[in-house]
């Protein structure tokens, strides 16, 4: 149900005020749930801060296409199963991305079908990927350690159930405060829902 209204979710992405905000603390409900916010990822839990600093998804795309020349939409698919479905960078960050490393001369277009674009690695950028090996491997290691916790145990569609359940906290704070009636239901939704997880 909630999949089906994500144009609606989508319209607030400025929440109400004061009313979520408390929900985003290094170990708050969506920290431990792997909330992830921002176009290049943000983490809570014991992950903190950001998935990716400024210019790292950089080195992401070009070390992809290092390892099997992509389209986009490959490139988003890669991440996102890397982090175990919990987080993929969008189309409005990934394809200027590879046009800025085509600009720079680290990533080149091979073959176009319609729209899509193929892309492969330069020498350029195998060279700009061997100077900042270190950094490459410490990116890939963040990747792996964040996919492994959030992948055991999980699948997609409860992954997918995660992610409706956090849309609908999302879209419910971003229509305003609460009154105590709809504090009161919503709280025991979801202890509801928790003792009969752990029931299981």
């Amino acid at each position: 149900m909630f999949r089906e209204k994500s144009n609606e979710y989508r319209q607030y992405g400025a929440c109400h005020p004061g009313s979520w905000k408390h929900f985003r603390g290094r170990q708050g409900f969506f920290g431990e749930m792997g909330e992830v916010w921002g176009r290049h990822g943000r983490f809570g839990g014991d992950f903190g801060g950001r998935l990716f600093d400024n210019g790292e998804l950089r080195f992401v795309i070009l070390q992809l296409i290092a390892e099997k020349p992509s389209y986009g939409y490959e490139i988003i698919k890669a991440i996102g199963e890397r982090l175990s479905g919990i987080y993929a960078p969008s189309p409005g960050v990934v394809y200027p991305t590879l046009t800025m490393l085509e600009e720079e001369g680290f990533a080149t277009v091979t073959s176009t079908d319609g729209a899509k674009k193929l892309y492969a690695i330069t020498d350029a950028g195998k060279g700009e990927l061997k100077a900042n090996k270190a950094l490459v491997d410490a990116i890939f290691a963040r990747i792996e350690k964040v996919g492994s916790a959030f992948g055991r145990g999980r699948s997609p569609r409860i992954m997918r159930a995660m992610h409706n359940f956090k849309l609908a906290l999302k879209l419910r704070f971003a229509q305003g405060d609460l009154n105590k009636e709809q504090i009161g239901k919503i709280a025991e939704i979801i202890d509801d829902a928790a003792k009969r997880i752990e029931s299981l």
